[in-house]
């Protein structure tokens, strides 16, 4: 997120810093930024675009919506500087290199710096929303790597990631990795808005709790990946990730947003109609690419575009209800 952008998602009518509003800061990856999922923000052009796919429909721009006024006649001023890719170091510690692939500069997109600085988080900063951990295991990567596996016949992705080659963290690793960062991203946030509510935003059930739900044959869905990996994503990598993150915000005093358990049902092996969660490949806007240069994956040849297993605009509505109301009881005992 390149510094230019602090200030990209921010309510233009209202002065920052007025006394009749409150300050809202939202941190996070591409769960909350949104990448495909509404328009572009900064719009398609703009010389400020920075290359982390922030998006007007993704739960922040819901929210900050769906608050207008809160309570009559104060409003609620929104800094959104999510970055897709953004892991939990790039929140307070490292800056990051954006990676996002509409319209990149020529030379790539340069490095932002963390979001406790883009997001300028100080003594009066009221809520802070985070949604961050998946890139750091990284959950992604593992997904591909279940697809590669899942489309041969050896080894399967649990075998995987419980007894690792050599160079590769086990999944035990991974989460008490992301435990540790965590405790230090939350410890930097407060110490960077001291006064701040803190509410840590979960991840939605992206995998279906009966992993005979996936057609394997489908790239609209979970494509390769076998059954049986299924169920162990779910179980040893997705929950366990939630529930860390759960009790490292619990241990702060922080609230945290359970969105996985209103999700169950909608996840990207679901029919069209009911998935909150697109899979490898799915429905997006016009400017969201349909392959990935330098891989085999090309989603328009069936019609679609690479999600790989993001929210679609259900899936943000859904998370933006519980966000609301969670900054709305943060709000009325600031």
């Amino acid at each position: 997120m390149g510094l230019a952008l602090a200030v990209s998602a921010l309510v233009p009518s209202y002065p920052a810093g007025a006394a009749d509003e409150y300050q809202w800061a939202a941190l996070g990856d591409s769960y909350t930024a949104g990448g495909f999922v509404g328009d572009p923000l900064p719009p398609l052009g703009d010389a400020s675009r920075d290359g982390c796919d922030r998006t007007s429909d993704a739960y922040p721009g819901v929210v900050e919506r769906e608050l207008d006024e809160f309570p009559p006649g104060k409003y609620v001023h929104l800094t959104n500087v999510s970055c897709g890719n953004a892991t939990i170091t790039d929140i307070a510690n490292t800056k990051q290199t954006p990676i996002s692939p509409v319209q990149p500069p020529a030379a790539g997109w340069p490095a932002v710096d963390p979001q406790i600085q883009r997001a300028k988080l100080n003594d009066k900063t009221d809520v802070v929303t985070i949604g961050v951990g998946g890139n750091s295991l990284p959950f992604g990567g593992m997904l591909l790597k279940c697809l590669e596996l899942g489309a041969t016949l050896g080894k399967s992705c649990r075998e995987y990631y419980t007894s690792p080659p050599e160079g590769e963290e086990s999944i035990q690793h991974k989460l008490a990795r992301v435990q540790d960062e965590y405790v230090e991203m939350l410890a930097k946030v407060h110490q960077a808005a001291p006064n701040a509510k803190v509410i840590a935003v979960g991840y939605p059930a992206v995998l279906p709790e009966e992993s005979s739900d996936c057609n394997r044959a489908s790239l609209t869905e979970l494509s390769s990946i076998k059954h049986a990996d299924i169920d162990w994503l779910r179980d040893h990598v997705l929950k366990p990730l939630n529930s860390t993150i759960q009790q490292v915000t619990s241990f702060f005093g922080d609230r945290y947003v359970d969105v996985y358990s209103s999700s169950v049902g909608h996840d990207a092996c679901q029919s069209a109609d009911t998935k909150w969660v697109e899979g490898i490949c799915g429905d997006a806007a016009d400017y969201w690419p349909s392959k990935i240069p330098g891989t085999l994956l090309n989603c328009g040849l069936i019609g679609k575009r690479v999600t790989l297993v993001h929210p679609n605009a259900e899936g943000h509505a859904n998370t933006a209800a519980h966000v609301e109301r969670a900054i709305r009881i943060a709000l009325l005992n600031h």
